[in-house]
């Protein structure tokens, strides 16, 4: 009888994955979802192009959410930390599928444990939490850039320099105008306060050299990220 050939390509993954979960060579994780959009065993589990897993059982619990058990080869347990967000994707290899996605929202975190129960979160939540903390760090870099333009201001070319921070705003201004109120509000209280001290302290020094003038752009550019 002949075999059918997806199942022939199958059959290798699938006893790998057999083997290494008898042998106690799979990371297995419990993730919360709200909706799990056509979720089922079988699925696969990606870390960026790499298919490191595979979904063991979704269930609906008393508790009011989906539970989707995981199980991940031992090689890529590494991927699984506490600054890893688990969601629910079209599988690219075939978009009839689901899958579950795996991806760090920032490096370090210490490892998840084995059995370990985590939350899961959607696609673009990660994409706001990714581009909050661009424009967070890009608002940090801006500020460092300030406070060592201070330290040393009569170095400062008196056009291209100011020309590219103006143009480093205006960019920061666009991320601004993307990103969700929750974060806006984040950004305007614990990084804006602290950027615009470093601006003054920079005008400070600009006045004293007569070139206060320069900071006009800057400013015009602070204000429009404030009003965001």
């Amino acid at each position: 009888m002949a075999v059918h050939k997806k199942t022939i390509v199958l059959l290798p993954l699938i006893l790998m994955f057999f083997f290494t979960a008898c042998n106690g060579k799979t990371l297995d994780l419990t993730i919360r979802f709200d909706q799990v959009h056509g979720l089922v065993p079988g699925n696969r589990v990606l870390f960026g192009e790499n298919n490191i897993g595979t979904v063991e059982r979704v269930f609906y619990s008393d508790q009011g959410v989906f539970l989707v058990d995981i199980a991940i080869a031992r090689n890529f347990a590494n991927a699984a930390t506490e600054n890893t967000r688990f969601f629910i994707v079209a599988d690219p290899q075939n978009t009839e599928n689901k899958a579950v996605a795996l991806v760090h929202i920032r490096k370090g975190g210490g490892l998840l444990q084995n059995n370990a129960t985590i939350d899961g979160t959607t696609e673009t939540a990660v994409l706001f939490k990714q581009l909050a903390d661009g424009i967070e760090q890009g608002l940090r870099a801006f500020e460092e850039q300030l406070k060592q333009f201070s330290q040393d201001v009569q170095r400062i070319p008196e056009n291209e320099t100011f020309k590219e921070l103006e143009n480093e705003l205006r960019l920061l201004t666009e991320e601004m105008k993307q990103s969700g109120q929750a974060t806006r509000e984040k950004i305007k209280e614990e990084v804006l306060p602290k950027l615009k001290e470093e601006m003054e302290k920079l005008r400070k020094q600009l006045r004293e050299l007569g070139r206060e003038a320069e900071m006009k752009p800057l400013d015009a550019e602070f204000d429009k990220i404030e009003k965001i």
